[in-house]
């Protein structure tokens, strides 16, 4: 955070949505006590990263490896806080990690053909506004290649992504309107914790899941909140 930043900060209250690494970027102090005229709502939690190779290997049981996409010059906080539960929860379900760094989208389509040069490659990309600027990339080379994918943001399986895993990005910004009215109210940003997201959406691409030739178990249409047909 610049000075100019910093000063400006101290008397103008400040509340922000969907970003991922407050701490580390240097916004607040600490998530339960922000320490200063910055507070807001955190998209997703580490543990998520895990919840996400859970899916795919429920949706897709014939994943042997799977892979973690993200740019690490855009997003380092993926590192410390996805990586860990991803490669955690890989091995859990049997599947070999596969940490993917992406900086170009020849890097990212040269991924995909490794994923897709034998049965068995799956993908999910991290939480990354590289990866998000990129997503129709992605999405078409995982078609290409016939690669299952398991994504944060809905948008990714309305636009084609076979499933998407969240935080309701609408609830985010209800409760982030309810900061805004505390803090007009006589509350302090410092009073007010960094929130995690509480409410949770699940988007299933029917029709991608067909091109890719996989039967969607009953246990997923049942808890899908949008199915694309």
């Amino acid at each position: 955070m610049t000075a100019a930043l910093q000063r400006q900060t101290r008397t103008i209250p400040i509340v922000f949505t969907f970003v991922g690494d407050p701490v580390g970027e240097g916004f607040v102090a600490g998530l339960p006590r922000p320490g200063g005229n910055i507070t807001g709502f955190i998209p997703q939690e580490a543990s998520m990263a895990g919840k996400w190779v859970e899916l795919l290997t429920e949706i897709a049981p014939g994943v042997k490896r799977v892979a973690a996409i993200f740019n690490p010059d855009t997003e380092p906080f993926v590192r410390r806080h996805f990586l860990p539960s991803f490669e955690i929860a890989a091995r859990s379900y049997n599947v070999v990690p596969i940490v993917a760094p992406v900086r170009s989208e020849a890097e990212i389509e040269k991924v995909m053909i490794s994923l897709g040069r034998e049965p068995g490659g799956g993908f999910v990309p991290m939480p990354d506004a590289f990866v998000q600027v990129h997503r129709a990339l992605i999405i078409l080379l995982a078609a290409r290649y016939n690669v299952p994918g398991v994504y944060q943001l809905s948008l990714f399986a309305r636009e084609g992504g076979l499933l998407s895993y969240g935080a309701d990005g609408a609830d985010v910004f209800r409760r982030a309107a309810s900061y805004v009215d505390r803090i007009l109210r006589g509350a302090k940003p410092l009073e007010l914790p960094v929130q995690l997201p509480t409410k949770f959406e699940m988007v299933l691409n029917l029709r991608t899941a067909k091109a890719l030739g996989l039967v969607v178990p009953p246990s997923i249409l049942l808890r899908a909140d949008e199915v694309i047909e």
